[in-house]
């Protein structure tokens, strides 16, 4: 191991390196504080962090170890890592202010390896740019267009969905019935329930098909806006999104409690800009590979 060239079992070294010193750092500083890095600190992080890799980029004629974060040698151990621990987030609860595994975003281990992710795909992206500005590689449709898309969406979506967690806002709003100018609830019927054995309980709980609430709304501009609030389908508002988050389940549909939940991203624009780039380029992978195929 450590003679060169470096393979994979040395990628798997440096990410689970780095994974150890996230267990330190969480074990004796505790875990990330995302206010720490609000406006405008994270734009500072952001514009460090690009610096970073172009210290690197121009690092590796001189350092083997720059070389090596560009090569899938790195990458390969290290999406790995990354998998691994968004598996994990997913099979946890997560709340904020949670502990360890219940709260991966301030989680230091996950928050170090996604950022060596991203500094590993700065390098590739770098990489392939400069071979086709210098002439050292032909452009090619089929094949430089996906592939910018794909790792420069990426890159965008990781970079921004981190940093913009510093400046996401949740609110809860609970509203009473005077306060709203109605709450809806529609509920399955009855014959739709799903049956239960005979030796179970005769008494079925109605399961809601729809809840939303009729709201007025009165921004500081002074705007009054009426609006309903459903789930899955937020009320935009001033750069904030309502969401209907609940109401009060033993009363079922004579709730006279509705529960808004208000949330601020204003770094989501960037991180959907990421995301369709890289459908853009799922895109163009397969209209240009069905192309090759039928020439």
């Amino acid at each position: 191991m450590w003679n060169k060239p470096w393979r994979m079992q040395e990628g798997f070294v440096i990410g689970g390196g780095l994974i150890c010193a996230g267990l330190m750092l969480e074990l004796t500083v505790g875990q990330v504080v995302w206010d720490a890095f609000s406006w405008p600190a994270n734009l500072i992080v952001l514009v460090g962090f690009l610096l970073l890799a172009a210290l690197l980029f121009f690092l590796q004629p001189k350092s083997y170890f720059c070389r090596f974060l560009a090569s899938y040698h790195a990458a390969v151990p290290t999406l790995v890592y990354v998998v691994a621990l968004t598996i994990v987030m997913g099979l946890t609860r997560q709340q904020v202010n949670g502990t360890w595994l219940n709260d991966m975003l301030s989680f230091w281990p996950f928050v170090l390896i996604y950022t060596y992710m991203a500094l590993i795909l700065a390098l590739v992206i770098l990489n392939r740019l400069s071979r086709l500005l210098r002439g050292k590689k032909k452009w090619v449709w089929r094949h430089d267009v996906p592939f910018f898309l794909n790792h420069c969406g990426l890159l965008i979506a990781l970079v921004t969905a981190t940093l913009g967690n510093a400046d996401m806002q949740r609110l809860k709003m609970i509203t009473v019935a005077l306060q709203l100018k109605k709450f809806i609830l529609e509920e399955y019927p009855a014959e739709m329930e799903p049956q239960r054995s005979a030796d179970s309980m005769m008494m079925v709980q109605r399961t809601p098909k729809r809840f939303a609430s009729d709201i007025q709304i009165l921004t500081k501009s002074g705007k009054n806006i009426s609006a309903t609030v459903d789930v899955n389908q937020p009320v935009s508002i001033d750069g904030w999104k309502i969401y209907q988050y609940g109401y009060d389940t033993q009363m079922g549909a004579k709730s006279n409690m509705s529960i808004l939940e208000l949330v601020s991203d204003p770094w989501l624009p960037f991180v959907y800009t990421g995301i369709w780039m890289m459908i853009a380029g799922a895109i163009s992978m397969f209209l240009f590979g069905v192309r090759r195929k039928s020439v």
